[in-house]
């Protein structure tokens, strides 16, 4: 039995690359786009009951909508021209910010709500994208050969009979590196290339991760 403590996973992604290995020598890959964080602001319900110390103090759903409104319509008005029509928008909706500054004090805002308001205004919402993005396209489900299948199966079942300490995390470094199954690996991952998968981390992660349901779906039904 290979001695699986010396085998590290540069070894597996190393035997992946070399069945990856393109005419010029170079690796077909694909850039993985970086996600977007949003900001999303909700109400603050506070239970007077209680003490609670807050660290942000968000405005209410109603006040957000509002400065969002007056923050596009302005979007492109230069400091003075968006100050001034700041100070007619804010007497316009008096009532409404009164009752925004009232809460915040109930709940212990100590500072220049109107201000905050602004800066928010001027500084967030104004630049703020409100266009809606296509959701991306999940790639569908891509399952292994049975082939395959069966010498995981075969090698997990193997291990778990003659190893009281057989871990999926070894066994699979084991598994790639056997000889035995070098054929059926090259086949399974030049099958996975043939289906836009290109990159040899997601490969490796892919046949990882399927090797460990095996694994755990073999010792759930001998348990």
């Amino acid at each position: 039995m290979t001695d699986v403590r010396r085998n590290s996973n540069s070894d597996i992604s190393n035997i992946i690359s070399d069945n990856m290995r393109t005419d010029n020598g170079g690796l077909d890959t694909y850039e993985v786009p970086v996600s977007e964080i949003n900001i999303i602001t909700t109400d603050n319900n506070i239970n007077k009951s209680h003490s609670i110390n807050i660290y942000r103090y968000k405005f209410s759903e109603r006040i957000n909508e509002l400065l969002l409104t007056f923050s596009k319509i302005h979007q492109y008005d230069d400091r003075k021209t968006f100050k001034e029509a700041w100070e007619i928008w804010s007497e316009d909706n008096k009532e409404l910010l009164d009752c925004e500054m009232e809460r915040l004090k109930d709940i212990n805002y100590e500072g220049d709500i109107i201000n905050k308001m602004f800066k928010s205004a001027r500084y967030y919402f104004r630049k703020k994208t409100i266009e809606k993005k296509e959701p991306k396209k999940r790639r569908n489900y891509i399952g292994a050969q049975k082939e395959f299948l069966d010498a995981m199966d075969n090698h997990i079942s193997s291990n778990i009979i003659n190893n009281s300490h057989f871990k999926p995390s070894d066994g699979f470094n084991e598994f790639c590196l056997e000889p035995s199954n070098k054929d059926l690996l090259n086949e399974e991952i030049k099958r996975l290339q043939t289906m836009d998968i290109k990159d040899v981390i997601e490969i490796k992660n892919k046949i990882k991760k399927t090797y460990k349901n095996r694994y755990f779906m073999l010792v759930k039904k001998i348990l």
